[in-house]
């Protein structure tokens, strides 16, 4: 196992993991009542394909993770997760990005497919909106090198954290026919 890479303090870091995920819940959630209707000279909706492309990196990483880890591979296992930490930043970025140029895009689909569509996009955004307490939690036990508690989060988070990355993709792949250029 690896050492501690920095000081264990529960109480600053739940107090930190707290005050930074109701942030970014807050900002997402505002945000995606805004839509800022300028005409930016490029199609808006490359954020989301920005977004699928992170999404796909991301699940890859996740895996990849997962077999590091399971071949007692801890330090490839820490920087890949980290990888997956820094892309979701970006993923961030542009899904905010894309919100705020693009809109909301219906989706036109009919028949049994609507159905699969929503019931994987429901399930996808609430996942989203639990998860990042979730992953700042398991790395920060990470971080602190407390690995049965790390251990323990990780069997939780990490199903969820891959679900929705890929999720993420099977709902651009099936929505963006339906993108219109603003």
């Amino acid at each position: 196992m690896l050492d501690a890479v920095i000081k264990k303090n529960d109480k600053r870091a739940g107090w930190l993991i707290g005050i930074f995920s109701v942030i970014v819940f807050a900002v997402i959630v505002a945000l995606s009542r805004l839509n800022l209707n300028i005409k930016v000279g490029f199609d808006p909706h490359i954020f989301a394909h920005i977004n699928a492309i992170v999404n796909s990196i991301v699940s890859i990483l996740l895996l990849v993770a997962l077999i590091a880890v399971k071949q007692r591979k801890y330090l490839l296992h820490k920087r890949l997760m980290i990888t997956a930490m820094a892309f979701s930043i970006i993923f961030l970025v542009s899904y905010i990005a894309h919100h705020l140029l693009a809109g909301d895009t219906k989706f036109g689909g009919v028949g049994s497919i609507r159905y699969v569509y929503f019931i994987i996009l429901i399930t996808h955004i609430f996942l989203a909106a639990i998860i990042l307490p979730f992953i700042l939690f398991t790395a920060y036990r990470g971080l602190v090198a407390e690995w049965p508690r790390h251990r323990k989060l990780a069997r939780i988070t990490w199903p969820i954290w891959f679900y929705v990355a890929v999720t993420g993709v099977i709902v651009y792949l099936l929505i963006s026919p339906y993108y219109t250029s603003n």
